[in-house]
């Protein structure tokens, strides 16, 4: 298997922690951003959106890092990232596509627009859109602050791919203009996702990124 990835993309991160936590044998391609291997033909064969993170398992291949997170999972037989009980795996689901839509999708615009973008000299940082993405993770951090209150992971006792989903921005949450005051639970539930995520060379790429910045 083959999985094209960026360099700190958090989606790569998501997907390249449930390779490590699996040991699964995944070639891992880093794309050039500023080069724009993503746009070349070759890579538009296989993601037609220029996008990435890209799953290649022999003539299979794959898109949307939730997909792959849930995909490799499954190849693996890995009952606990990703269980077969049905509302177990719905409620992982549930949560993963809540991250995507929502709570990751206004972190990540702000962590992209301030840290990133400027990081990176892909242009000026666009005050419009930062602030409409404080203004969504404002309304559904308390969603995540509810949820965590007596709880340590996303769903059930142990590490599954929603927490992998969730917590895949955590690296970035004291480098934004956003205040996490107000969520201590979501901060003691970031602390530990730090102390247990598997791949300590991807929250160095984060820092880096970070400090460049």
């Amino acid at each position: 298997m083959k999985l094209y990835t960026f360099p700190a993309s958090y989606s790569g991160r998501k997907v390249l922690a449930v390779v490590d936590h699996l040991g699964l044998d995944v070639s891992i391609e880093r794309l050039d951003g500023q080069a724009g291997d993503h746009r070349k033909p070759a890579y538009l064969a296989l993601n037609p959106n220029g996008l990435a993170p890209t799953l290649v398992d022999g003539s299979f291949v794959l898109w949307e890092s939730n997909a792959i997170m849930q995909y490799l999972a499954d190849k693996a037989g890995s009952d606990a990232l990703f269980p077969r009980d049905p509302r177990k795996r719905a409620d992982i689901v549930r949560w993963q596509s809540w991250e995507l839509a929502h709570f990751n999708k206004a972190f990540g615009a702000i962590a992209f627009e301030t840290v990133a973008k400027p990081a990176l000299g892909f242009g000026p940082t666009d005050e419009d859109l930062v602030t409409r993405a404080q203004r969504d993770l404002s309304r559904f951090a308390p969603v995540l602050e509810s949820h965590l209150a007596a709880r340590r992971h996303m769903v059930g006792d142990g590490i599954t791919i929603a927490d992998y989903s969730v917590a895949a921005l955590e690296g970035y949450r004291n480098a934004i203009p956003f205040d996490w005051s107000p969520f201590p639970n979501i901060g003691d539930y970031f602390d530990h996702m730090h102390e247990q995520w598997p791949l300590a060379a991807q929250s160095a790429e984060l820092g880096q990124e970070i400090k460049a910045a």
